[in-house]
């Protein structure tokens, strides 16, 4: 069994959705091995992935490359990812099935309160994480670092949650705006990053789109 690093934590029909999304995407990654899988949702919202098989190992490797892997072992200096779940003047609270406190410190994002640093970087609740585990200090990965500088330099994003790649685009093409994007990126199950071109304004686009979307919304102005 492999614990992906990504949440399912809305309800009704669009956890229904998300559901029949994540299975899609599992078989995407695995299903041209030869294994059988299933998915359940654990109590704390990470998707569990049962794999039997031949390939099992494998399959296991190739969700954990993709995904990212919830464990309950820590190694100091070695790299884990977790979900936003949330900040404070002391730093970003990530779930990796335990609560790991990232201090505002050992961000590696330049100046700024975390609060500052979500909105520059347009940071939502529940994006997946890479960080280095050490059990005083905890920092945020180089290559997470990396990701989110690289954000800014572009020409201009919007990042949501709450929402599957597939619903975000349907939502981008009912505001009559398909041609105002490039791409949108997916970061987790329902987290996503719509890639803006030049000609596109990130905030115009998050207050175009924001009535459609139960979701928050941040814009990366670069």
């Amino acid at each position: 069994m492999v614990v992906l690093a990504t949440k399912l934590y809305i309800g009704g029909d669009a956890r229904d959705r998300a559901q029949d999304s994540l299975r899609s995407l599992v078989n995407n990654d695995i299903g041209d091995l030869d294994v059988e899988f299933d998915i359940g949702i654990r109590h704390d919202d990470f998707p569990s992935v049962t794999i039997e098989g031949p390939d099992a190992v494998a399959a296991r490797n190739v969700l954990s490359e993709e995904w990212g892997a919830i464990t309950d072992q820590f190694e100091s200096g070695e790299t884990y990812v977790g979900t936003l779940e949330g900040w404070s003047e002391e730093g970003f609270v990530l779930d990796a099935g335990r609560e790991i406190l990232v201090p505002a410190s050992e961000l590696g994002l330049g100046p700024g309160n975390p609060a500052q640093i979500v909105e520059r970087f347009g940071v939502v609740q529940h994006i997946p994480m890479r960080f280095v585990y050490d059990e005083s200090s905890p920092r945020l990965a180089d290559e997470e670092i990396d990701r989110l500088y690289e954000w800014t330099r572009g020409d201009g994003r919007v990042t949501v949650n709450s929402a599957t790649r597939a619903e975000v685009r349907a939502t981008v093409n009912r505001a009559g705006h398909a041609q105002d994007i490039i791409t949108v990126e997916r970061l987790g199950l329902l987290e996503q990053s719509i890639v803006c071109p030049e000609s596109t304004d990130p905030p115009g686009l998050v207050a175009s789109i924001g009535s459609y979307l139960p979701a928050e919304i941040r814009a990366v102005v670069p």
